[in-house]
């Protein structure tokens, strides 16, 4: 439909250029030409400027089309997240069933891109692996990806589709479980997954006096948490939520760690320089604009509001 209304208006742009030659003459004008043929010019001139806009838009439309864009696999779009994947984040570890904030927010995109759900695939890749350099085997990637500046050197992101704070995650019994201050978690042992804006936070926010202890994912720090080999580890408070929920038993959220600088946004991650960057970023401001990703947060991620901020 695209490729037919811009060949339409090829056809009438190059109508017009013929009958503005035929026109010019060089005649003068004549100076009993009635208001209303002004008037008439007026409003020729008004639908031309209306006709560019409109041609600029459908351009626009058609460059983030599924027969335009540059995917992996033509008429393809692949997505990315880790293995496991934790709620509320995708439900069962499937991102396939369009469940959980992420795999919907996915979704949306790809459907404002054009791309059908049968048209999205799935790979699976580490979280550290598809924020380092390098060729990637993934259109988009979703995975609780923190935008910084340090990681827009090796790879594209989207605008933010989410605003999310770090949340100190221990269990009953445990020393950092009657935190109420960074104080109290100086001397404690915490982890967090490697590469992640959770361990960062954690030299920032408390600067403890032992080295963290550094995991390959958030399931290898939830085991070590539940076999005490630490004694606190640091997730986004989604995440702690689910897990003092659901995965940890007598697991407890400690509290939010300050924000230190800007507000923390997630977004999808692309390949540094990839062509489909500007029209996913449309896809994201889009859906902000429109509150679809408001709506997607109250149902998926209602019940993170309420945990205490450490001071």
């Amino acid at each position: 439909m695209a490729r037919t209304r811009l060949s339409l208006l090829a056809t009438l742009s190059a109508a017009a250029v013929l009958l503005t030659a035929c026109g010019g003459d060089g005649e003068e004008p004549d100076p009993t030409t009635d208001a209303a043929e002004t008037d008439d010019s007026a409003d020729a001139a008004d639908t031309g400027t209306a006709d560019d806009e409109a041609t600029s838009e459908a351009a626009d439309a058609g460059a983030c089309s599924p027969d335009s864009l540059e995917t992996v696999t033509a008429g393809t779009l692949t997505l990315s997240t880790s293995e496991p994947a934790f709620e509320p984040w995708m439900v069962d570890d499937d991102p396939t069933n369009g469940e959980g904030f992420e795999s919907a927010v996915a979704y949306a995109v790809a459907e404002q891109l054009g791309f059908e759900a049968d048209a999205v695939e799935w790979v699976r890749n580490p979280f550290e692996g598809t924020i380092a350099p390098g060729p990637k085997n993934f259109d988009l990637a979703i995975n609780q990806f923190s935008i910084t500046e340090e990681r827009k050197q090796a790879v594209d992101f989207t605008s933010g589709y989410y605003d999310v704070r770090q949340a100190v995650v221990s269990k009953e019994g445990a020393g950092a479980a009657d935190a109420t201050s960074l104080a109290d978690l100086k001397d404690s042992l915490l982890g967090a997954q490697v590469g992640t804006t959770s361990l960062d936070s954690i030299q920032e926010s408390i600067a403890p006096t032992q080295d963290p202890l550094i995991f390959n994912s958030n399931e290898e720090a939830k085991l070590a948490l539940d076999n005490n080999q630490v004694d606190a580890i640091v997730v986004d408070l989604p995440t702690a939520f689910y897990l003092t929920a659901v995965e940890i038993e007598g697991g407890v959220i400690v509290g939010q760690l300050p924000l230190t600088g800007d507000t923390e946004q997630l977004g999808f991650v692309l390949d540094l320089g990839s062509p489909l960057t500007d029209c996913a970023t449309q896809a994201v401001d889009a859906l902000r604009e429109d509150g679809t990703l408001d709506d997607l947060a109250t149902e998926w991620l209602a019940d993170v509001a309420g945990a205490p901020e450490l001071q």
